[in-house]
């Protein structure tokens, strides 16, 4: 991994460290997490694997589009000068004298006082400066009646007019969507060097934990945490992988962990960072790089580890067990991280003013992330409820919102009707 300072992303300002006497901020954090955050090398793909990526080079035209002058209508290729006086009293007869079709490879020159049946796409003939629209005439094969005079250039595509050859097609940091894939395609790239999606493995930890699709005993959980936090991941925009589920073992997680640096751009870990449960993953983090482990000032999501392993400082994020923890922490800190290393400029969420339709209480000095549902009202404006209770455990409240109310460190009273911050998830089309 290198670290690429031409790539636009957004400038994170230099927060100093924090005193062990007080929490750290999710903003102080967040810009730790962002300074660590390089960048990955470009690697060429197809135009299809590229779509959604930014583009890491320029690409210039080595010809012009179009590459030809051609109809825009089906219709007739005519010289502008024989047309000057017909019209729909007066129709003007013409004899025809050819085809052109779309693909015609030698198209034969035309004289004064012709004309050449021609098709949408078909090469302009010598000779002829205009094309009149098929129903401008009445179609005839032999002879044509036309109704109407034509400019110059009329209802032709010239060469070049779109793009110049020698030009800049597509500059480095475009975004790479189906219109960009086509002028890819136009000017004759079909691979093209990207930012790559990163690689993120995602480790569940916990001897508590079972697979999906093994009924949870007594005192077993199924392992949802995997299966979002990798859902997440490709929402933001990467490749994600499970690397299943590690017991509460130092051994195995060294051995998972060691594996995985082979294939992981950044890894994440959920479970096993709450100060019970510090020493297992700290040792075996500890063997393969550095990684620290503080409180945020944040709920849920306070326990937070982050750090870099290997040779190739592989950045890692351990995040709390708990889905709504984990998912939060998620949005928070490793999703911008991700967009970080796709290169991408806007790294968050947009945040939006909802109205607020019930109470909600906070504690000072922390920021709390709420689930919400996002309401669009009659009149435009966004409202705002709160799904199920504060529980960070729950799966199906989680699962039900759509977005998350963001209550700053200073606010320690939401009243009915005031606004709020939140950050949608997910709204819901119908």
């Amino acid at each position: 991994m290198t670290d690429n300072s031409d790539l636009p992303t957004e400038e994170v300002p230099e927060i100093p460290a924090v005193p062990r006497t007080r929490r750290r901020t999710v903003d102080e954090q967040l810009s730790r997490v962002l300074q660590n955050i390089g960048s990955i090398d470009p690697i060429e793909l197809t135009l299809l694997d590229a779509q959604g990526l930014l583009l890491a080079e320029q690409i210039v035209a080595d010809a012009p589009l179009p590459g030809f002058d051609n109809a825009a209508m089906d219709g007739y290729a005519v010289r502008a000068i024989d047309l000057k006086q017909a019209s729909a009293d007066q129709p003007l007869m013409l004899p025809v004298v050819g085809d052109v079709l779309a693909g015609t490879r030698s198209v034969s020159g035309m004289g004064p006082g012709l004309c050449m049946r021609i098709m949408t796409g078909a090469p302009i003939p010598p000779g002829a400066d205009a094309v009149v629209p098929l129903e401008d005439t009445d179609g005839g094969v032999a002879r044509v009646a036309i109704r109407r005079a034509v400019r110059t250039g009329e209802c032709v595509r010239r060469a070049g007019e779109d793009l110049a050859a020698g030009a800049t097609a597509i500059g480095p940091g475009a975004t790479l969507g189906p219109q960009q894939i086509a002028l890819l395609a136009a000017v004759g790239r079909d691979r093209v060097l990207v930012q790559p999606r990163p690689r993120v493995v995602v480790i569940a930890t916990g001897s508590e934990l079972v697979d999906v699709g093994t009924r949870p005993g007594y005192a077993e959980v199924a392992d949802t945490n995997s299966y979002m936090l990798a859902a997440a991941a490709r929402d933001a925009g990467a490749d994600a992988y499970r690397a299943g589920i590690i017991e509460d073992d130092h051994a195995r997680l060294l051995d998972t962990l060691d594996s995985q640096l082979l294939r992981a751009d950044l890894i994440v870990t959920t479970g096993g960072v709450s100060m019970g449960a510090f020493d297992i993953v700290k040792q075996a983090l500890s063997q393969l790089g550095s990684v620290e482990f503080i409180s945020v000032a944040m709920s849920p999501g306070a326990p937070q580890g982050f750090g870099t392993l290997g040779r190739e400082k592989t950045p890692i994020f351990c995040l709390p067990g708990n889905p709504g923890a984990a998912l939060v922490s998620f949005e928070v800190f490793v999703r911008p991280a991700i967009r970080k290393l796709l290169g991408k400029r806007t790294l968050h969420r947009q945040t939006i003013q909802a109205t607020a339709l019930e109470r909600i209480d906070s504690v000072e000095g922390r920021r709390e992330y709420r689930r919400g549902l996002l309401h669009r009202e009659p009149d435009g404006r966004y409202s705002v409820s709160l799904v199920g209770g504060k529980g960070p455990h729950l799966v199906a409240a989680l699962a039900a919102a759509n977005c998350l109310v963001v209550i700053d460190e200073d606010v320690t009273e939401v009243v009915p009707g005031s606004r709020v911050s939140v950050q949608p998830l997910m709204l819901a089309q119908r």
